[in-house]
């Protein structure tokens, strides 16, 4: 059987946007305070006995979430382009951090964002 261990940190961070195409309030300016909850998964551990440390997923994960900390999601890459709605803002951070992240051993494979603290994204890729 093969060894898996999955590794999970959670941030916050603070944006506003307003969803284009959308017939309803969500369609305003508003703002939420973001939870984004990042899943890694190894498939051996290094020579210290980690899958990978956690400070090394913490740093990735707030490099990219300070580019989106305190704006208007609207007025940046991508989400000039794309809606930004929670499924498009979790893609986002899965490929920025896999980017980041991934290597022989580990892989980035879920990340999800809490728009409250009752909805939620999971983003994940075969």
């Amino acid at each position: 059987m093969t060894a898996r261990y999955t590794l999970k940190v959670i941030l916050d961070f603070a944006a506003a946007h307003s969803l284009r195409d959308y017939s309803g309030e969500c369609s305003r300016l508003h703002g939420h305070n973001w939870k984004l909850e990042t899943e890694v998964t190894a498939n051996q551990l290094d020579t210290a006995g980690m899958g990978l440390d956690f400070k090394v997923i913490r740093s990735a994960a707030r490099r990219l979430a300070d580019e989106l900390d305190h704006q208007y999601l609207n007025e940046l890459p991508p989400f000039n382009s794309i809606n930004p709605t929670a499924e498009n803002i979790a893609a986002y951070f899965f490929k920025g951090l896999s980017e980041q992240l991934n290597d022989e051993r580990v892989r980035v494979s879920a990340v999800t964002i809490w728009e409250t603290e009752r909805a939620c994204v999971r983003y994940s890729e075969d």
